[in-house]
């Protein structure tokens, strides 16, 4: 029998269910990437630009453990979805318990990885003698600990597609309130450094899956009906949707640090100490993005279980124009106050502050087409159609991206740098809207009829 939940997303407009579920899980986004960004703000202020410049540097790794929660999280959510959309309600459960268990064994794997190679690592991610003592105090704790942000974030995934976005948004909440605390005590007070900054991380992390827990005590809740069915084929499924979400993940890591090693090779220091800046903003505005994978993903999923065309196709108009006001929205908060954005990390270098106020300036374009690319990589991930988000992903963050930093810094220098990923999100941009996007507005659904 299906739940509440699911039965209002055949019977509210797909407007009306599109936005419960994108308001919660943007708002609760903007919270966890808070925390990338309170870190900044407590690293840079408190410890220095080097310190800034270390943290960074690091970033890539806890990209990395995001993007095997996501894998594992989007994947499992919604082979979950379309379970229920079948009114398979046995196998749903089960395929939460697989996802839940093999993302904390796959976590806890690459932090013993890390621990054993952290020289290694830290070296591989750019680190210099002003550097490496951040990256490695920072990376120790990320490496020991890290499964915690994994295992909220697929949590958080699934107790949203159970029907309770809400509470999701909560724990999300509790987990920045949590870091800022910490991070004023631990960096502050306690003067522990960048150490304190990852220490809050974890620990805001940990209060979340304390909040999230709240959702198994709900007496409608499907996931409280606990079942576990060991199946290499789901699990193979899982991984296989999943991998989409993975990759887009691994796509910042990609592009951070391909970001570093090119202002590095221009700017030195002062320069990575620039983007550090901007990448803790794109931080922030870059999962506003996700917001809309985490309100289509269960829709689409459901609909294309229930075989419900029309709706899956509204689903995606609305998530195109979302996509389009918060580009517009972000682009113009980037030009209008990019002085003050910059000033909020108490960096002192004139040099350093211009280089991140162009930067901003010109890398915000890229927003104007990135949700575009995030819609049609959620769409064809969510119906199970895995090679055309991978294409749309390897694209974007990898091909055309990398071309770009290794072409246009030859020619305009720094400012090519900047203007790599706004070009790169519109040649993909522009590909979907001439290609992909009659195939998804097209009389019937090809993903459904050959089923």
């Amino acid at each position: 029998m299906m739940t509440e939940t699911h039965q209002q997303l055949m019977r509210l407009p797909v407007n009306k269910v599109f936005f419960k579920y994108f308001f919660p899980a943007t708002f609760g986004l903007l919270l966890m990437s808070a925390n990338i960004l309170i870190d900044g703000l407590f690293v840079g202020n408190g410890i220095g630009a080097p310190a800034l410049a270390g943290v960074n540097l690091s970033y890539p790794v806890i990209s990395l453990i995001m993007a095997i929660a996501l894998w594992i999280g989007i994947g499992g959510a919604t082979k979950y979805s379309i379970s229920i959309g079948v009114n398979q309600l046995q196998k749903a459960s089960s395929i939460f318990s697989l996802a839940a268990s093999s993302s904390l064994i796959v976590s806890m794997l690459f932090g013993v990885f890390g621990i054993l190679n952290i020289q290694t690592i830290s070296i591989w991610l750019g680190a210099n003698s002003d550097t490496s003592s951040y990256v490695i105090d920072y990376l120790r704790v990320m490496f020991l600990f890290g499964w915690v942000l994994g295992l909220e974030q697929v949590l958080s995934i699934f107790v949203r597609n159970d029907g309770s976005p809400k509470l999701s948004m909560m724990a999300l909440a509790t987990t920045s309130i949590v870091n800022i605390i910490l991070n004023f005590y631990t960096i502050i007070i306690l003067d522990l450094g960048v150490k304190g900054a990852a220490i809050s991380t974890v620990l805001g992390g940990f209060a979340g899956l304390l909040v999230l827990s709240l959702h198994f005590f709900n007496r409608h809740a499907q996931l409280r009906k606990l079942a576990f069915q060991w199946s290499w084929k789901s699990l193979m499924n899982i991984f296989s949707i999943g991998f989409p979400s993975f990759l887009a993940e691994a796509g910042l890591l990609a592009f951070v640090t391909g970001y570093n090693l090119a202002m590095v090779g221009l700017a030195g220091t002062e320069g990575v100490a620039a983007f550090s800046v901007i990448n803790y903003l794109h931080g922030f505005m870059f999962l506003s993005f996700f917001g809309i994978e985490m309100a289509l993903q269960p829709m689409i999923s459901y609909y294309h279980g229930s075989e419900e065309i029309e709706r899956i196709k509204s689903s995606v108009k609305i998530g195109e124009k979302t996509a389009l006001i918060l580009g517009i929205l972000l682009l113009g908060i980037g030009w209008g106050t990019a002085p003050s954005l910059v000033g909020l990390f108490g960096i002192e270098s004139a040099e350093i502050q211009q280089l991140a106020i162009d930067g901003i300036r010109l890398f915000f374009f890229g927003y104007i087409f990135l949700g575009y690319n995030f819609v049609y990589m959620s769409y064809f991930q969510s119906i199970g159609q895995v090679g055309s988000s991978v294409v749309i992903i390897v694209l974007r963050s990898f091909v055309s991206l990398f071309v770009l930093l290794w072409i246009l810094p030859k020619f305009i220098g720094v400012t090519g740098v900047w203007l790599s990923l706004p070009l790169s999100e519109f040649f993909v941009a522009a590909l979907l809207f001439f290609i992909a996007r009659k195939h998804v507005m097209r009389r019937g659904n090809p993903a459904i009829e050959k089923r």
